[in-house]
């Protein structure tokens, strides 16, 4: 199994799965729990846990939330390349799950956002480098992020990259980062990433006009499973059955997912590599918590 670098957030996931209807300027009753979440910690957590040789490129934070999300990623089997930053805290992101399972986020990224081009690890012969959107998405991180896609794109490696989310997305600028990923092989937006990259109000043309750009785009469309796009060649697999808990992190289960499915084989049916990524989808949405 080709061995991957994860580029991307490590932080605290405060869920709160809501329940009955909105109390504005009252109490709503809600099951709260506290989990390790970061796209990037995820996706290298998930990609442990399928047996594929995985480090973990980031920043955390002089504090205990960062000493334990250290010590949860080292026991998932993920190596780490953390640097803790002093006097900064580690990432914490809050989740509203509302009853249906759809959520929004409250994203307070610490330490992630002080990641430098020297806290990743040179790429080796045969590495895969995965990019979370989110590196390059804000000012402080960005130089890291770019660095890390050259290196790899220079050695030869292969690179996937995810949007990460609509609304930083927006504000940094789609040209930007199409320019910004040039040279990826492997684009994984979900619809509304994928239609806000290239203005087609439909999921596969949206595929297709990014499939002009790079050689592989899978787009993620929730319950509606995903398309694998290669040249002019669309596969849509449907999605898995599961009961919805909890939608955070399914795009970067889906992710890890397919990624240990194409690694492992390159030349594997697209609509198994797709199977891959939203089997583990299903189960993550099925509880509280990304991983």
């Amino acid at each position: 199994m080709r061995p991957v670098v994860v580029v991307g957030d490590v932080c605290t996931d405060v869920v709160a799965v809501l329940r009955g209807e909105p109390a504005p300027g009252s109490d709503r009753p809600a099951a709260i729990t506290t989990r390790g979440g970061g796209a990037g910690a995820n996706v290298a957590a998930h990609l442990a846990g399928l047996g594929v040789p995985v480090r973990l490129a980031g920043c955390i934070g002089d504090d205990a939330a960062g000493a334990g999300l250290s010590a949860e990623l080292g026991g998932a089997g993920v190596q780490l390349a953390l640097r803790t930053v002093a006097g900064t805290p580690t990432g914490t992101i809050v989740s509203l799950v509302e009853p249906d399972g759809q959520r929004s986020m409250l994203a307070d990224r610490g330490a992630n956002l002080r990641l430098r081009p020297d806290d990743v690890p040179a790429p080796g012969p045969g590495d895969h480098l995965h990019l979370s959107g989110y590196t390059l998405l804000d000012d402080g991180p960005r130089a890291a992020g770019l660095a890390a896609l050259r290196a790899a794109v220079a050695a030869g490696c292969t690179v996937s990259v995810d949007p990460a989310s609509t609304g930083p997305l927006a504000g940094y600028g789609v040209d930007r980062f199409l320019e910004d990923t040039t040279g990826s092989t492997l684009l994984l937006p979900n619809e509304d990433e994928a239609r806000l990259l290239t203005g087609c109000a439909d999921a596969e043309r949206a595929g297709l006009a990014l499939a002009a750009r790079y050689r592989l785009v899978a787009v993620s469309l929730g319950a509606d499973g995903a398309l694998w796009v290669e040249g002019t060649t669309v596969v849509h697999r449907t999605a898995h059955p599961a009961a919805v808990v909890d939608t955070t992190g399914a795009g970067d289960a889906f992710a890890a997912g397919l990624l240990a499915a194409w690694l492992a084989d390159p030349g594997a049916a697209p609509a198994d590599v797709l199977d891959a990524g939203l089997a583990l989808a299903a189960r993550v949405v099925a509880r509280p918590g990304a991983r």
